[in-house]
């Protein structure tokens, strides 16, 4: 009778180990599926990004535009640039026309990822006309694609120098903080 209860425990004992191997392995599994949906994800944001500064370069309004949302958000460096997508488009227009808007060259990018992969969040630092500049955003799977949702953009200012811009820009901010504090609209 002990030589049974033993070999039952020893049976359940193995059972279980070999299970509990399989459930390690299954969840291993999962989150190995997990981290190549997430770099592929990324892979697929930096190429969407890369193409739409490329389009912008290129001075190609469709593909530009189709890289973002229908919603989607430009702020400009400017405290008055606060573009919705339709506005956008009607202010960048005469830009592309001419063949030249603007280019920005990646120096650096961070990408994020939610769990589901439908929303995602970078900061980027560029190389532009403007000097180093750090663009950041949102970026939306739409049907498949990733594109860009919101959108910032901002000149990196050396904290050596922001005294001197600061002092530059004094007279500037004052107007517009009165008309804020107004009410008054000022894009």
């Amino acid at each position: 009778m002990k030589k049974l209860i033993l070999l039952l425990l020893i049976s359940t004992f193995a059972c279980n180990n070999t299970n509990s191997q399989k459930d390690e392995t299954s969840s291993e599994k999962l989150d190995n599926e997990k981290m190549a949906s997430e770099v592929n994800s990324k892979e697929k944001i930096n190429t969407a990004l890369e193409n739409w500064h490329k389009a912008a370069a290129n001075a190609n309004f469709d593909e530009y535009f189709g890289l973002m949302t229908k919603d989607g958000v430009f702020i400009g460096t400017d405290a008055t640039e606060n573009w919705q997508n339709k506005e956008f488009r009607e202010f960048s227009k005469p830009y592309f026309d001419k063949g030249k808007a603007w280019s920005f060259t990646t120096l650096e990018r961070n990408i994020y990822t939610e769990k589901d992969n439908s929303l995602a969040w970078f900061d980027e630092l560029l190389s532009t006309q403007m000097g180093i500049c750090r663009g950041s955003g949102v970026m939306e799977k739409v049907d498949g694609a990733w594109k860009v949702k919101h959108y910032v953009l901002s000149i990196a200012i050396p904290n050596d120098d922001v005294s001197e811009v600061t002092e530059m820009k004094k007279q500037t901010d004052s107007l517009l903080i009165s008309k804020l504090k107004m009410g008054i609209q000022v894009n």
